[in-house]
């Protein structure tokens, strides 16, 4: 799980990120994204709707991984910006860890808010 400072809660910062946040799709989920100058780091959300799954076990796997995922990669990210991960696919949940990483982590690199690395 991400570190408090990096989360963000409360209708009014999604709804400034999904109005004027730009956007990264791909089949699993949206990334909206949006510079925010007034942080000195990154906040995330994730958004897992019941239309994904009407288990909450299975919304909250998927993100317990996607909050982890950047926890440990939390240093490639380059600056500080306001993250909102919307999932479309319950597939998530099930996915080996190597894909999961490779699916979501090109998301962040295409919108170019992580480094590159090379593993």
């Amino acid at each position: 799980m991400i570190n408090r400072k990096h989360r963000f809660h409360g209708r009014g910062s999604l709804r400034f990120v999904y109005q004027r946040g730009e956007v990264v799709r791909s089949s699993y989920g949206v990334l909206r994204y949006i510079h925010n100058p007034r942080r000195k780091t990154y906040r995330m959300a994730v958004v897992v709707s019941k239309k994904v799954s009407r288990s909450a076990v299975v919304r909250n796997r998927i993100r317990r991984r996607l909050y982890e995922l950047v926890r440990v990669h939390e240093s490639e990210i380059t600056g500080p910006f306001d993250l909102a991960f919307i999932v479309y696919s319950d597939h998530l949940a099930t996915m080996d860890a190597a894909e999961f990483r490779e699916r979501i982590w090109e998301q962040f690199i295409k919108a170019g808010l992580a480094k590159t690395t090379d593993q």
